[in-house]
């Protein structure tokens, strides 16, 4: 499983997690990929992955998973692809680019319909999210660069692989209806799949309240992922 989020310059640092362990004790490989847009390497590798310079952020992912298949530490067909919110917008576009080099595609409230969002100025975090992303409502040149790499815009009629989004009905940072809107559009263009949808009915950004909640939340996740795998 190869996780990433790029975004932000927020750093995904290698941590203990205990919903790793479940991957682990079943032979996965769990690896971070640290993209363009993230601040593991200073404030320019974040500079190189925002704006005019987000496509960096997706080529960097791409790049990784190629990495694990060309030294032998999974396949592409194995090799599953996770991210959450930024993240889901990390790996929905890589998938566009590059749908064989990966085997499933978890995202949890994935940030795919980015353009639409960023577009509405009377959302509560747009108008701050333009210094991340640009101004695509007064900017043409930042909506023509963000429609060539947003999620749900670029879908192609390629095979993809199995792809799950999870998303919270509550959730004020990414709306329920972009993970929606993308897996709908997954099913009526793309090949592949399947593409599945969970909402969570009682749940905001960070999912469910309650610590089994989460966990059962944490396994439903897992379990797809171990099944996606073998399936490969």
């Amino acid at each position: 499983m190869l996780r990433g989020y790029g975004s932000y310059e927020a750093c995904s640092d290698p941590v203990f997690s205990i919903p790793a362990l479940s991957l682990l004790e079943r032979g996965f490989v769990v690896a971070i990929a640290d993209v363009r847009g993230g601040g593991e390497m200073g404030r320019r590798w974040y500079e190189d992955g925002k704006l005019p310079s987000k496509r960096n952020s997706f080529t960097d992912f791409i790049a990784c998973a190629q990495h694990l298949a060309a030294t032998g530490w999974t396949s592409p067909g194995r090799l599953i692809a996770a991210g959450e919110s930024a993240g889901g917008l990390l790996v929905g576009a890589a998938v566009n680019l590059a749908p064989s080099a990966f085997g499933g595609i978890a995202a949890q409230v994935p940030f795919v319909d980015a353009l639409t969002t960023i577009l509405d100025p009377e959302l509560p975090l747009t108008v701050t999210e333009w210094e991340e992303w640009g101004d695509p409502l007064h900017d043409p040149a930042v909506y023509a660069y963000m429609k060539g790499y947003t999620p749900y815009e670029n879908i192609t009629t390629e095979c993809y692989p199995p792809i799950l989004a999870t998303v919270g009905l509550n959730d004020t940072r990414v709306l329920y209806h972009e993970p929606a809107k993308w897996i709908a559009r997954l099913r009526a263009e793309a090949r592949g799949g399947p593409f599945l949808l969970k909402t969570e009915m009682a749940a905001g950004h960070g999912g469910p309240s309650g610590r089994y909640c989460a966990w059962r939340k944490e396994a439903f996740i897992t379990a797809w992922i171990i099944d996606t795998a073998a399936d490969n």
